[in-house]
């Protein structure tokens, strides 16, 4: 089995490593709150106290941190990923992050005789858990290719799409989606509740119809049992959602819908201050955090 490294032991970190070591991967990690890993340490993975020492003992090295400063700091700081890496080894940052930096890690692992990915993923916390996220992918081919059997262990799908950066651009394209569905889910619960209907069997009726979708059959449950944790934070939504707004503007696209979303969520983290809480805490613009329970 190939030594893995991973850097990252968040919501979605954790699951995937899991998944690595109940496969029979070797997982050594490195998180900047070193107690944010004790999970994946009890499940069996190595912790070391820097980004480089990952590099240095491990073959393949993958990434998953916050946002895109955090991801510069992790490769190109002095204790990162780049200075223990070695010839021909693999570095694959899932991080949803800008084309931009995945192209400017690329560069560097072309210079220095490295293979690069950048591979973000779609399926949230339950897909991580479950193995069953879907990988897109940009960069070294024969890397990705390489990687099928351990992209098998994490994910029900994984694509190549095009040279570095191109991950990341089918990444936009998700979260594109995934806003349009987010805020239909939300407007939809807020609706339905002011005319009276019962919201679970609203839910049952959607769910086996046309407006059927993930963000609904995963997150609208959460909201009527009042649970905001996070299977994905609203601050790093908002974060996607401007570097999506971002990648348009230099494709010289207009997204209005994306805009709104943004702007929704920007109210959602900014002036609200909820950008630990998960996506489906967009409900609470709306909402208070027992308006369900004690309305439903």
């Amino acid at each position: 089995m190939k030594k893995i490294g991973f850097i990252g032991t968040g919501v979605m970190g954790t699951g995937i490593i899991k998944n690595m070591l109940k496969a029979g991967y070797p997982v050594t990690v490195f998180n900047r709150t070193k107690a944010h890993a004790n999970e994946v340490v009890a499940a069996g993975a190595t912790w070391v106290d820097t980004a480089q020492a990952v590099a240095q003992n491990s073959e393949i090295v993958f990434t998953m941190v916050g946002f895109p400063q955090d991801v510069e700091e992790v490769y190109f700081g002095q204790t990162g990923v780049f200075a223990g890496t070695r010839d021909q080894q693999i570095v694959v940052d899932m991080t949803t992050s800008t084309p931009t930096l995945a192209k400017k890690i690329a560069t560097y692992g072309q210079h220095h005789n490295l293979q690069v990915l950048d591979a973000p993923v779609s399926g949230g916390d339950v897909g991580a858990q479950k193995g069953t996220l879907t990988i897109m992918v940009g960069g070294d081919q024969k890397a990705y290719e390489s990687l099928q059997p351990i992209f098998d262990v994490i994910g029900q799908q994984a694509n190549y799409f095009g040279p570095a950066g191109a991950g990341q651009h089918a990444k936009m394209a998700n979260q594109i989606m995934i806003a349009g569905t987010m805020t239909g889910m939300s407007e939809m619960l807020v609706y339905a509740q002011a005319a009276g209907l019962d919201l679970p069997k609203v839910l049952q009726t959607l769910e086996s119809g046309g407006a059927d979708n993930w963000s609904l059959e995963n997150y609208a449950p959460r909201i009527l049992k009042n649970d905001y944790t996070p299977g994905f934070f609203a601050k790093h939504f908002l974060k996607d959602l401007r570097i999506a707004l971002n990648e348009a503007d230099k494709l010289h696209l207009n997204l209005p819908a994306t805009d709104a979303a943004r702007n929704l969520y920007a109210r959602l983290v900014d002036e609200k201050q909820l950008g630990n809480e998960g996506t489906q805490a967009l409900v609470k613009l709306w909402w208070s955090d027992d308006h369900v329970k004690s309305k439903n």
